[in-house]
């Protein structure tokens, strides 16, 4: 038999933002000046309170495996967030913790799909959906949005994407890569759609609390016993609580679904980082103003960002999508500007600015820049790009 790489491993694309930011880092550590756009991490540190409730895990021992979904006390703690934050109730079996939330996606996924289920997901999509899609057996389905609808796909825009092989729905509000927020009104269709349809919303909630202009978050699962029975949250730690590196995610959900994706865990990961449970307690049930204070510095950046560059303003997360079509077939240093691909690449070689190209997020034609630059990174980055958009020719 050839000794070769399986089919379902080489079908999987490397993921294009991880990918600008590895780049970005190792032109730094040669010395070169280069402002960062690409990471989808807040440039916070994990706040003190958080940091100390690892050492004292460290101190005392709390270093050994857990139950396979988390410990008791964390996965407590979490029903207590969805039913203060969200007006949801869980108990502690309908939940697991996982590897960070992505993590908890893949189980997810490998929970529900069978080989050629379709799942429904709004693009620009967040470039890991797909894939992780795909690593399932299942088939993504795009379903396109404009900046003119505001990047939300409505119920009206889903419907015409269903067949009987549909399965499920990718949901994420706030999102990743447009900051769109879906308000309530248009959360209620999507649920009647996938009532009356029969298929699973997973609704991604990582960017809940990252939310500006007085919007609240509502989530799919809250809208009603049936929808709730037919959804799987997700969430984590990572972004609000500058936890990305401590790789805690967590879904909540019908208890079937969580019991097979606990059974897949077992024997894929086991149980999530013991001492980083601890942390995720104490970022959960403690101190919220770090919390807070972080995300008056966001909404600063946020404005000063989409002003600058006059994009769109986005509602939630940590992004703006920067709009590049009039940049696209003009040169640059004799290159051709073809599309985000080549903006991208002669941006981060003419000028030391990273962005990810929109084509990651089926977003041809735009660019991603994250607002998570101290101020005076993100204004110098922003003269950056605009010297670079007046040498096109």
């Amino acid at each position: 038999m050839p000794l070769t790489l399986s089919r379902l491993c080489q079908g999987i694309a490397p993921s294009l933002t991880l990918a600008i930011d590895a780049r970005a880092k190792e032109m730094k550590e040669k010395g070169e000046d280069v402002i960062g756009f690409g990471a989808g991490e807040p440039d916070f540190d994990t706040p003190l309170h958080i940091r100390e409730a690892a050492a004292y895990a460290l101190e005392h021992g709390k270093t050994r495996y857990t139950p396979v979904g988390g410990t008791l006390e964390l996965r407590r703690a979490i029903c207590d967030k969805f039913k203060s934050d969200n007006g949801l109730t869980y108990a502690p079996k309908q939940i697991i913790a996982s590897n960070g939330a992505k993590h908890s996606l893949f189980n997810a996924f490998q929970a529900i799909l069978n080989p050629g289920d379709e799942v429904l997901i709004p693009t620009p999509w967040w470039v890991s959906y797909p894939e992780l899609v795909r690593m399932a057996g299942g088939v993504p389905v795009p379903v396109p949005t404009t900046e003119a609808d505001g990047f939300v796909a409505t119920a009206q825009m889903l419907a015409p994407h269903i067949t009987p092989r549909t399965k499920a729905l990718v949901l994420n509000s706030p999102n990743n890569p447009n900051g769109s927020v879906w308000s309530r009104e248009q959360l209620a269709d999507i649920a009647a759609l996938a009532i009356e349809r029969g298929f699973y919303v997973i609704s991604d909630e990582i960017y809940e609390k990252l939310i500006y202009d007085g919007q609240r978050h509502v989530s799919i699962a809250s809208l009603g016993k049936e929808i709730k029975e037919q959804t799987v949250v997700i969430n984590g730690v990572s972004k609000a609580y500058a936890m990305t590196g401590w790789r805690i995610g967590y879904a909540a959900g019908p208890t079937a679904i969580i019991d097979a994706m606990m059974n897949y865990q077992s024997h894929a990961t086991s149980n999530p980082n013991s001492v980083a449970q601890y942390a995720a307690i104490a970022a959960l049930q403690g101190d919220q103003a770090p919390l807070h204070k972080m995300l008056a510095t966001l909404d600063e950046r946020r404005k000063a960002l989409a002003a600058a560059l006059n994009c769109r303003l986005p509602k939630g997360a940590f992004y703006v999508m920067l709009n590049i079509g009039g940049a696209l077939g003009k040169r640059h240093n004799g290159h051709v500007i073809n599309g985000s691909m080549d903006f991208a690449a002669a941006l981060l070689d003419a000028k030391k600015v990273a962005a990810v190209p929109g084509i990651a997020f089926e977003a041809e034609g735009y660019m991603r820049l994250s607002y998570t630059l101290p101020m005076e990174k993100q204004q110098e980055g922003v003269r950056r790009i605009a010297e670079f958009m007046a040498e096109l020719e």
